[in-house]
């Protein structure tokens, strides 16, 4: 991996990093992620991304796949999975760094139409290559940027565009060109996901979802498994579920209030399946993680 790449992503991460190790950039969807120990299993459900690990190593697992990467290789997630992820080597004299850049359909499209490639089939969500040169260099500029701030609004547009071309020009473009199309299945199930997202805490029948994404309940069901593992109303739930557990963690909220505002009507029921997704009861997990610091990408 390139070692100005690091070096560039080390000395912002170290002085703008917060305490759950994230270090957001100017460039809107891009952050430099930082760790100085190995950290506890993190659950999330991740937008499209590209992180570059630039020094340690993290695990990433999604259903029955389990992935181990460090530097020089780069994690793909081309849709909105569940996954739990662990950084499994950093330490204080040799944090963990990466770089994580959203990916976006509406560039991804563009792209697309531009370099005329066929529309692909549902392909795995998640996967990790080799960083290719290409995308470390632009990686690179773009980082640089960050020392010249009056550069960002002119240039930071360009750079993630060519950043979005290397990865769709190479070992990664297989992942995401299904976002490049805006009537793939990806794209299709991406506008249910939109929906949950914004309204996770509501009822939300599986007809509505499935209108949404111009498809049949039972071809719903299928193409939601096949682009982010989990059935729809499993997706709902984790994603209660987890942002139940940020509330309690980044805001101090109670466990009976974060449990209300995403949804639930008893804490019995909520405190039951906290337990069986994260492994611990709510009231341990506060105890426990409260005050520490985690990492996402």
């Amino acid at each position: 991996m390139s070692s100005p790449l690091l070096e560039c992503v080390r000395r912002y991460a170290d002085a703008n990093a917060d305490r759950f190790g994230v270090a957001p950039t100017p460039i809107p969807g891009l952050s430099a992620m930082r760790a100085t120990a190995p950290s506890k299993m993190q659950h999330a459900i991740s937008k499209p991304l590209v992180a570059l690990v630039l020094q340690g190593a993290k695990r990433v697992a999604m259903g029955s796949t389990t992935l181990d990467f460090g530097a020089g290789q780069s994690l793909l997630i081309a849709a909105d999975v569940p996954n739990v992820s662990q950084v499994t080597r950093a330490s204080a004299g040799a944090p963990y760094y990466s770089l994580v850049l959203d990916i976006d359909p509406a560039t991804t499209r563009s792209l697309v139409l531009e370099i005329g490639v066929a529309q692909p089939q549902t392909g795995v969500p998640v996967r990790v290559d080799p960083t290719e040169a290409e995308v470390a260099d632009t990686a690179l500029r773009l980082m640089r940027l960050l020392d010249r701030p009056n550069s960002i609004p002119i240039l930071q547009d360009p750079l993630v565009r060519e950043m979005h071309y290397w990865l769709l020009a190479g070992r990664h473009g297989a992942g995401i060109r299904a976002l490049g199309f805006a009537d793939s299945h990806a794209n299709r199930i991406a506008k249910a996901v939109a929906v949950i997202r914004s309204e996770y805490a509501e009822t939300l029948p599986v007809e509505r979802l499935a209108e949404v994404a111009g498809m049949s309940v039972s071809s719903f069901h299928q193409h939601f498994r096949a682009v982010t593992s989990v059935a729809p109303l499993q997706f709902q739930k984790q994603l209660r579920l987890i942002e139940a557990r940020r509330m309690m963690m980044s805001k101090g909220a109670a466990i009976s209030d974060a449990a209300y505002a995403v949804g639930y009507e008893s804490i019995p029921q909520f405190t039951r399946e906290y337990g069986r997704f994260f492994g611990s009861s709510p009231a341990r997990d506060v105890r426990e993680n409260i005050g520490k610091t985690w990492i996402a990408a």
